[in-house]
């Protein structure tokens, strides 16, 4: 069983440790301005990263492929019968716990690009995730994300850029950690201050330490704002469920699509290491792309006002082996799925320079090869969501990327 020696260590404790500078999240101030003019585009970018890395061969199964039903003996979906994979264009079809995304492809709200990754090509979580969210070519060259550099890249006083970007979860993801400003909510999963304690430590800390009692007065502020906004306060599963999934969608909804919220945000769902019983039509998989499907309808009601001007993108750090592993799941491999959700997609497509899956064909004989960088996409959905030119987004957010292009015509 080829499991990768991080695998155990991935702990959000871990991972704290990339964001030690933020881990209490100095939350900034958010002050309302004026809505956007009438016809005009009020964008929302909202980024999704599943930890542990995505099957994309069993997320969206090339079952058209001759090589695909060899590779996956144990948890190769069909075509036909009462599990049968959603057909999307004769080539790819979509695992059947995801019918929510089926229909947003069907009315053109979704695209799928396949054989995607990013320009790291080890097998480490850790430096696989950095690099996914720090946007860098290698691990361990920045503390910032390309989430927070986009922000800092907007022109001054630009009202995208002054509302901040919203980083979900009890530790900031790195891909919104910088110098803008930056704004956290966690779902609730125990019992809240009381606004008497709540009141007494901002009165102690405005006496004693003025910077405290900033921070503390802002995250009040990004509190009450969630109260206004967000779920019912109760508390539910962890970002590896779908109830988890599902609640984390609608609070970041609820914040995101606030007239006076953010416009940018990251959130991630975890549990996406499927080394051992992945499962097929049924299963762990099968549960987990069940709980993004939810997600995405909870994305869709709760940003049902401005979701003309949504795209929602969801990535992994890599994807699994094409070849199933003795414990009937896969390891750590190289090319997955990305998807883009939202009504300002301009979906229905597979995006896919398809490699294929013969012997041959292979990445370092075992993997599904990449032949899209995610970079590219993203590139591509930024520029034409909030107008930054190429040079700003290969220099600034994506350092060191002036040969890869933006993705064009993405955006509706």
């Amino acid at each position: 069983m080829d499991h990768d020696d991080d695998c155990e260590r991935m702990t959000p404790s871990r991972r704290a440790v990339l964001g030690a500078a933020g881990a209490l999240f100095a939350w900034s101030y958010m002050p309302k301005f004026a809505y956007a003019a009438a016809g005009a585009r009020d964008p929302r970018l909202l980024v999704v990263v599943l930890r542990g890395a995505l099957d994309g061969l069993s997320a969206v199964p090339p079952i058209g492929d001759p090589g695909y039903a060899p590779l996956r003996e144990g948890i190769a979906l069909a075509k036909d019968g009462p599990e049968g994979a959603l057909p999307l264009d004769g080539l790819f079809y979509l695992h059947p716990a995801m019918p929510n995304l089926a229909r947003l492809f069907g009315l053109g709200q979704a695209a799928i690009v396949h054989a995607a990754a990013t320009g790291y090509r080890e097998r480490s979580h850790f430096d696989g995730q950095d690099v996914l969210e720090s946007g860098q070519p290698g691990p361990g060259q920045t503390a910032s994300g390309w989430l927070n550099r986009l922000l800092a890249s907007l022109p001054a006083g630009e009202g995208v850029a002054r509302r901040g970007v919203l980083g979900v979860g009890v530790v900031p993801p790195l891909v919104v950690r910088g110098d803008a400003p930056v704004l956290g909510w966690a779902p609730p999963r125990m019992a809240r201050a009381g606004n008497d304690l709540t009141m007494r430590l901002a009165d102690l800390y405005g006496q004693r330490d003025p910077h405290l009692a900033a921070a503390l007065q802002q995250a009040i502020e990004t509190e009450n704002l969630a109260q206004r906004h967000v779920m019912d306060g109760k508390a539910g599963g962890g970002p590896d469920t779908a109830d988890g999934m599902r609640r984390i969608a609608e609070g970041a909804a609820g914040l995101v699509g606030a007239d006076d919220g953010p416009r940018i945000a990251a959130l991630a769902f975890e549990g996406w290491d499927t080394h051992a019983n992945e499962g097929g039509a049924r299963g762990r998989l099968a549960n987990l792309l069940g709980g993004l499907d939810g997600a995405f309808a909870a994305f869709e009601r709760g940003l049902a006002p401005v979701w003309k001007d949504t795209v929602v993108m969801v990535v992994t750090e890599f994807g699994r082996t094409a070849a199933v592993n003795g414990t009937v799941g896969t390891d750590h491999g190289t090319g997955t799925v990305a998807f883009l959700v939202g009504g300002a997609v301009r979906g229905g497509r597979m995006i896919a320079d398809w490699p294929g899956l013969s012997p041959e064909q292979l990445y370092q004989n075992r993997d599904l090869k990449p032949t899209t960088d995610i970079r590219a996409v993203a590139k591509g959905v930024v520029a034409d969501l909030f107008g930054l030119s190429g040079p700003v987004l290969a220099e600034k957010v994506f350092p060191g990327t002036a040969e890869l292009r933006p993705m064009q015509g993405l955006v509706a």
